[in-house]
């Protein structure tokens, strides 16, 4: 019996098929415009999703005292 496949193992397989592109969604024998308009949505996502895990991994770099300092006069 052969052993079932972990969760990651079968992600990282999506994840190759996905980024062949071609064989994933098989767009060679797909309309120009319906496989133009896929590409972009798909570099779109993608791209956003990027910016947003880098905005967010910087976020939490930052220093959390500069909310926290009080003004004092002498």
């Amino acid at each position: 019996m052969m052993a079932k496949r972990t969760l990651r193992r079968r992600m990282i397989r999506f994840v190759t098929a996905l980024a062949v592109g071609g064989s994933a969604f098989q767009l060679s024998g797909c309309d120009p415009d319906v496989r133009t308009t896929l590409l972009l949505g798909l570099e779109g996502t993608t791209q956003a999703l990027s910016d947003a895990l880098i905005s967010a991994f910087f976020l939490t770099l930052e220093d959390d005292d500069t909310a926290n300092t009080t003004l004092t006069t002498t």
